[in-house]
């Protein structure tokens, strides 16, 4: 119930008001079941925008310590973001991360949205970093249509008055759902993975223009702070050069280890 009423009396009216965005694409998101749409990240308004923008609801992962702060600020913070739709994720590995990833399927299996970005992290600079393969096994395992998401002009950036940090007309565009079923059967095939990843990396790459960095996020990220120049774009799509592998003759075990690389 909390989550209506922040979205359609705070954030939507707000969202519409102050940054006037636009977004298209919307029909491609299907009105019922379950489905994951995929963005890129570039701000910290992306994971409020997009909620306010979109007719249904929808859950994004964050890491479970913005959950168990102390105090009183801490604990609303956690009731706040547990209103809006965030769902804690436990990102150490093992049975936390096991634990957590059933709270994530649980979304999916009762026919709501889930939201993940692929990068692990807000990209350092605009471009587009290579995709964590935790997307596809989700993507295996909850056997749920992928939605893809460009992300764009959402940098927060000081307004004309007070130097309060705004966006200027941020756009959404929403891509057509990408099937991935036919490879049910593939369990834990690295091959596959990381295939699935890249075509969904490349649907992302078409809708926001960005050129994309055949590099995690992540290690950018400690590049950069250890004063090391960033990595030069690829030039080519994610993926390029690779074969598409088979699709799986003989149904295999589905026997997926926890997703522990699923980030936000």
């Amino acid at each position: 119930m909390l989550y209506w009423v922040f979205k359609y009396v705070a954030f939507a009216p707000l969202c519409r008001l102050l940054f006037r965005p636009s977004v298209s694409g919307a029909e491609n998101i299907p009105k019922s079941g379950g489905a994951i749409l995929v963005s890129n990240h570039i701000s910290a308004g992306d994971t409020f925008l997009l909620p306010s923008m979109i007719k249904r609801r929808l859950t994004f992962p964050a890491k479970v310590e913005l959950f168990q702060g102390q105090g009183m600020r801490g604990r609303i913070l956690a009731r706040f973001l547990k209103s809006v739709g965030q769902l804690p994720m436990d990102r150490s590995g093992g049975r936390a991360s096991g634990t957590s990833m059933e709270g994530v399927l649980g979304v999916l299996r009762s026919g709501d949205l889930l939201g993940i970005y692929p990068e692990g992290t807000r990209s350092p600079d605009g471009r587009l970093y290579k995709g964590k393969t935790g997307v596809a096994r989700l993507v295996l395992q909850a056997g749920v249509p992928v939605v893809p998401v460009a992300m764009i002009d959402t940098e927060l950036v000081p307004s004309r008055f007070f130097k309060i940090p705004t966006m200027r007309r941020p756009k959404i565009r929403i891509g057509k759902p990408m099937d991935f079923s036919a490879y049910a059967a593939a369990g834990n095939d690295r091959d596959v993975l990381r295939w699935i990843t890249n075509e969904i990396m490349n649907a992302v790459m078409e809708l926001s223009g960005q050129e994309y960095v055949d590099v995690y996020g992540t290690v950018a990220k400690t590049a950069l702070e250890e004063g090391k120049q960033l990595p030069a774009s690829a030039g080519h799509r994610p993926g390029a050069g690779r074969a598409v592998p088979p699709i799986p003759i003989r149904p295999a075990a589905l026997d997926v280890p926890p997703v522990s690389d699923v980030n936000v």
